[in-house]
C-alpha cells in the first residue's frame, strides 16, 4: 500500500469566530524529557507539512496526554478558543444506522486511519487562529489539529467526500475515522477491500495497519462486538462496569449510569432497575447509598455482565413490533425472526407521557403508543409489513369504526402510511414491553430544522422540477437524499432551502449572534444554499429589531454641519452650559455655570451648588446688572433649561431662548469645547488638593479670556473691550502704550470687529468643509415615517443596553436635518423629543 495522492478534494476548514479578539496564552513549563518527545513531534509536523512557524496573535499552550499503549500525544489545548468558535453544523451519522449497516455482514474488515484530521487542509486566513506555543517557539496548523471543536464536522464532511462513491453503492460504512467494509464472504470482502484501499491511496490517505482488521468474522465497532448478525457490548467496557466501585458521590454516581447507560438497549428493564440510583440525582437530594441503592448498582453490573445480546437489523427479515401502554408511559420492543424460526429483540423504546396524556383513555394510550413506536422504528418499517402486537383488545375493533373521535382519527391516518397486521395478545404474554411502559427510557430526537426543511421542499415548485431534471439525469450539481435535495458545492453536501423557509433560515443563523452580513453568510454556506444569499440576508439583517436597536450607525455619518449665524457685536448671542459635578468644596460648590459670549469668545465662569434653574438663572441676573441682556441664549435641553422658569425668564426680559437637538452636543459646541479645555487646567491645578479646584476658576477665566482665540485670532478680552487685559506682566509696558490704546480706541474696536466677523466666517466655512468630507448626503425623512434613535444616557450598568430606542414616530420634519419624534408603543425611551439625521435609523419596513 503506497498513498499516491493523485486526487484531491476541495474540503477545508473554515474557522469562524464570534469576535475577533485575539486569545493568547504562555507556553506552559514541561520536564525535559517532556521537551524532548514535544521537539521530535513538531519536527516530525515539519517535515509532513502539518504545521508551520507563526507570528499570529492567538495563541493556546500545548498539553501532553497518554496513550493506550503508554505512548505520549502532543495535544493542544484549545478550550478557550472552542467558546469563541461558530460551530459547523455538519451532522455526524447516528450510531445506530452504522451498526444497523452491518447486520447481514458475515465477515467484516475495518481501516484505521493515521493522524485522521491531518488528512484535511485548513483555508489560509483560518490558519492563524489554530496557532499554539512551545518552549521553543510558535506555530499554527496547515492542516486539521485535534482538538478543535468542529474538527470531526469537517473531518465527517471531508471522509465522505473522498469515498461518496463507495458509500452509494454500499461498499464500505462510515464513523468519523472508523471505516467498516462488511461482506457476506471473504471473496466479496477481499473485492471490496481492494476498492477501498484504492480509493484510499488515491486520494493520499495514511493508514495505521496496526489498528486494522482484515475479513473478520468478529469485530469490535464503536464499543460493541458484532458476530453473525449479532451485537453484544465489548467485554472492555462491560469490564469497566463490573469493576467500577461503589460510588461514594454524586459525580462517581453520574459516571456509573453514563457508562451504563451506553448500554442501555441490551437492557429491557433499565429505567426500573436504575431508578434508585437515578432518583439520587435529582436537585436537593442527599446522597444516601443505601440498600435500595446497592441492589440496584449490584444488579446493572450483573445485567452487563451476563453477555446480553440484541441481533442486528437485516432487510427482508420477518418483523414484530410489541406494545404497551400505561398512564406512566410507552413501551415498545421491535423483533426480528432469525434463521432459527425465533423472534429475537433487535430494540427497545421507552416514552414518558405528558401531564395530558396521562388523562387518556386505555385504548387512546394504547393507540398512542403504537404511533409513537412507529415514529421511533420508521426506518425500519416503512415501506415492508409486519405485525403489530397489543394487549388491547379494544383497539382493533375500534381502529375499523367508521366514526372515532378527532384525536384518534388523526393517529389512524398516520398509521395508513404503513403495511401491517394488528394482532392482540393477553397482557400476561406481554410483560417484556409492560415493563418499558411503566419505566421511561431516553430517546434520540431527530432534527427537526431538516424535518421541516424537507417537507417546504416537496410544496416547492423550483425544488420539484429540479428533482424531475435528476431522475431524467439531466442535472449533475443536484442530488437527493433520503427524499431530500442537496446541491453539491465546493467539496460539500448543501441542504437546499426552498423559497418558503429561507428567511427562516437566515433569521435563525444571524440571531445566534447577530452578526454582520459576512459573517452570516460564510455561517449558511457550510450548510445550505439559498440562491442570491448575500442581498437576502442584507434584507433580513435591515429589518432586524435587535441589531437596529443595539448596532451602532457605521460609515459616513449622515448630514452635513449647520453653522449658527452670528451677530457682529458682542455680548449679542450666550452660550450656556453647567460642568460637573466636581469634588465638593467647603461651601458646597460641585458645579460650575459656563457662558460663552458668542461672538468675542469670552468667558464667564460661576461656581455653583447644583444645576438647577434657580442657579442659572441667578447667574444671569448678576451679569445681566454689568451687561444687560442678550439677544438670544443657547443651551442643551437639561432639566434647568426646560424648566417652566427659565422659559419664564427669557420670555420676561425678551431673549430668545435656543433648545439644541437633544444628543447632539455640537449644536452647543462653543460651551463643550471649552469644557474640554477647564477640566484638564482645573485637575492640573488642583492636584494636591481637589477640592480647591474653585480657588483657581477665576484664574482660570481670565487666562481664557486673554488668550488669542482660534476663530477671531484676537484675545476675547480685546474684542471686548477694544484693549489687551492688563496681567502682571503687562506691567512693563511703558505708560505712552496706554494713551496710544485710548486715543484710538474707537477707531480699532470698529475695524478689531470687522476683522473678527470676517475672520468667523471662515473658520465656519472652514470647519464645515472639514465636517462635511466625512459626511454623506442624509437620509429625508418624512412625517410619519418611524425610526429609531440613538441613546443619548449612559449611566451606570447602561453599556450593554440597547444603543437605540424606538420604534418612533416622525411629528415634525424641522430644518437642517433636524425631527421631532414621538414613541410609538410601549419601550424604553423618551414620549417627545427631537433628534437629528445621524442620530436615526429607518424602523423595519
Amino acid at each position: 500500500y503506497k498513498p499516491s495522492q493523485i486526487k484531491s478534494s476541495d474540503i477545508k476548514m473554515n474557522i469562524i469566530l464570534k469576535d475577533e479578539i485575539p486569545i493568547s496564552q504562555h507556553a506552559r513549563r514541561l520536564s525535559f524529557k517532556e521537551r524532548e518527545i514535544v521537539e521530535k513531534q513538531i519536527d516530525t509536523w515539519l517535515k509532513d507539512g502539518v504545521v508551520r512557524e507563526s507570528c499570529s496573535d492567538f495563541c493556546a499552550p500545548i498539553v501532553l496526554s497518554k496513550k493506550k499503549d503508554n505512548s505520549t500525544r502532543v495535544c493542544i489545548d484549545y478550550r478557550k478558543l472552542n467558546k469563541k468558535i461558530v460551530r459547523d453544523r455538519f451532522p455526524l451519522p447516528l450510531m445506530e444506522d452504522i451498526l444497523d449497516q452491518l447486520g447481514d455482514a458475515q465477515v467484516i474488515s475495518s481501516v484505521d486511519l493515521k493522524a485522521a484530521f491531518h488528512h484535511c487542509e485548513i483555508e489560509e486566513n483560518s490558519r492563524k487562529y489554530t496557532s499554539f506555543i512551545t518552549h521553543n517557539g510558535q506555530y499554527e496548523f496547515l492542516r486539521v489539529p485535534f482538538g478543535l471543536a468542529n474538527s470531526p464536522s469537517v473531518f465527517q464532511r471531508y471522509i465522505l467526500h473522498v469515498f461518496r462513491e463507495l458509500i452509494k453503492d454500499k461498499t464500505l460504512v462510515i464513523y468519523l475515522d472508523d471505516i467498516f467494509i462488511p461482506a457476506k464472504n471473504d471473496e466479496e470482502g477481499f473485492q471490496k477491500l481492494k476498492r477501498v484501499l484504492k480509493t484510499a491511496a488515491d486520494n493520499g490517505l495514511e493508514l495505521n495497519f496496526k489498528k486494522c482488521q482484515f475479513l473478520k468474522r468478529s469485530i469490535e465497532c464503536l464499543g460493541y462486538i458484532i458476530e453473525n448478525g449479532t451485537i453484544r457490548p465489548s467485554p472492555s467496557k462491560t469490564l469497566a462496569v463490573k469493576n467500577f466501585p461503589e460510588p461514594k458521590t454524586h459525580k462517581q454516581l453520574m459516571s456509573f449510569l453514563g457508562l451504563t447507560g451506553y448500554f442501555r438497549k441490551f437492557i429491557p428493564n433499565y429505567s426500573k432497575i436504575a431508578k434508585p440510583l437515578s432518583d439520587l440525582l435529582r436537585n436537593n437530594t442527599d446522597f444516601k447509598f443505601d440498600n435500595e441503592q446497592k441492589e440496584a448498582f449490584q444488579k446493572l453490573k450483573i445485567a452487563l455482565t451476563n453477555d446480553p445480546v440484541l441481533h442486528l437489523y437485516r432487510q427482508n427479515s420477518e418483523l414484530e413490533l410489541h406494545t404497551d401502554a400505561s398512564s406512566f408511559g410507552f413501551g415498545a420492543v421491535l423483533l426480528q425472526k432469525a434463521d432459527n424460526g425465533k423472534f429475537y429483540p433487535i430494540h427497545y423504546f421507552s416514552k414518558k407521557t405528558s401531564q395530558q396524556q396521562e388523562k387518556y383513555s386505555s385504548y387512546e394510550l394504547e393507540t398512542l403508543a403504537i404511533v409513537e413506536a412507529l415514529k421511533k422504528f420508521r426506518n425500519y418499517l416503512l415501506g415492508v409489513k409486519f405485525k403489530i402486537i397489543t394487549d388491547c383488545a379494544a383497539l382493533q375493533s375500534t381502529m375499523s369504526k367508521k366514526e372515532i373521535i378527532p384525536k384518534i382519527a388523526r393517529w389512524a391516518l398516520y398509521l395508513e402510511e404503513f403495511h401491517f397486521d394488528m394482532i392482540h395478545r393477553p397482557a400476561t404474554q406481554m410483560k417484556h414491553v409492560d415493563a418499558l411502559s411503566r419505566n421511561v427510557a431516553l430517546i434520540i430526537q431527530h432534527d427537526e430544522v431538516t424535518i421541516k426543511i424537507a417537507a417546504a421542499q416537496k410544496e416547492d415548485e423550483q425544488i420539484n422540477t429540479i428533482k424531475t431534471l435528476i431522475a431524467n439525469g439531466k442535472d449533475n450539481m443536484h442530488f437527493i437524499k433520503n427524499d431530500i435535495l442537496y446541491r453539491y458545492d465546493n467539496g460539500r453536501d448543501l441542504l437546499v432551502i426552498p423559497d418558503a423557509m429561507q428567511n427562516d433560515i437566515i433569521k435563525e443563523v444571524h440571531s445566534k449572534g447577530h452578526y454582520a452580513l459576512t459573517k452570516t453568510e460564510e455561517v449558511i454556506k457550510q450548510n445550505y444554499y439559498i440562491p442570491g444569499l448575500k442581498a437576502k440576508i442584507q434584507s433580513v439583517l435591515t429589518n432586524c429589531v435587535d441589531c437596529i436597536l443595539c448596532n451602532r450607525k457605521r460609515g459616513k455619518k449622515e448630514g452635513f454641519l449647520h453653522p449658527i449665524p452670528k451677530e457682529d457685536v458682542p455680548l449679542s448671542t450666550y452660550h450656556v452650559d453647567f460642568i460637573g459635578p466636581l469634588p465638593s468644596t467647603k461651601k458646597k460648590y460641585q458645579h460650575i455655570f459656563s457662558v460663552i459670549d458668542g461672538f468675542s469668545k469670552f468667558v464667564w465662569l460661576y461656581p455653583v451648588k447644583n444645576v438647577s434653574a434657580q442657579a442659572a438663572l441667578e447667574k444671569l441676573r448678576l451679569q445681566q446688572t454689568t451687561f444687560g441682556n442678550p439677544s438670544r441664549i443657547i443651551s442643551d435641553r437639561g432639566g434647568a433649561y426646560v424648566s417652566k422658569e427659565f422659559e419664564d425668564y427669557c420670555q420676561e426680559e425678551n431673549i430668545q431662548h435656543i433648545l439644541i437637538t437633544a444628543g447632539v452636543p455640537r449644536g452647543n459646541g462653543q460651551v463643550e469645547r471649552l469644557h474640554e479645555t477647564l477640566i484638564p487646567v482645573l485637575t492640573k491645578l488642583s492636584i494636591e488638593n481637589p477640592m480647591d479646584w474653585y480657588k483657581h476658576v477665576n484664574d482660570v477665566q481670565r487666562f481664557i479670556n486673554s488668550t488669542v482665540s482660534t476663530s477671531t485670532n484676537k484675545t476675547p478680552f480685546q474684542l471686548m473691550l477694544g484693549i489687551p487685559m492688563k496681567n502682571k506682566e503687562d506691567l512693563r509696558i511703558k505708560e505712552i502704550l496706554t494713551d496710544e490704546y485710548e486715543n484710538y480706541f474707537m477707531k480699532q474696536r470698529e475695524d478689531l470687529r470687522s476683522d473678527a466677523q470676517q475672520r468667523i466666517m471662515e473658520i465656519q466655512q472652514q470647519n464645515k468643509s472639514t465636517h462635511n468630507r466625512k459626511c454623506k448626503q442624509p437620509h429625508k425623512y418624512r412625517k410619519d415615517d418611524l425610526v429609531a434613535i440613538q441613546r443619548t444616557q449612559f449611566g451606570t450598568g447602561l453599556k450593554l443596553r440597547p444603543k437605540f430606542h424606538g420604534p418612533y414616530k416622525i411629528v415634525k420634519v424641522k430644518s437642517n436635518d433636524r425631527y421631532e419624534v414621538e414613541k410609538v408603543g410601549q419601550h424604553e425611551g423618551p414620549n417627545l423629543t427631537t433628534t437629528a439625521v445621524d442620530y436615526m435609523k429607518p424602523w423595519t419596513n
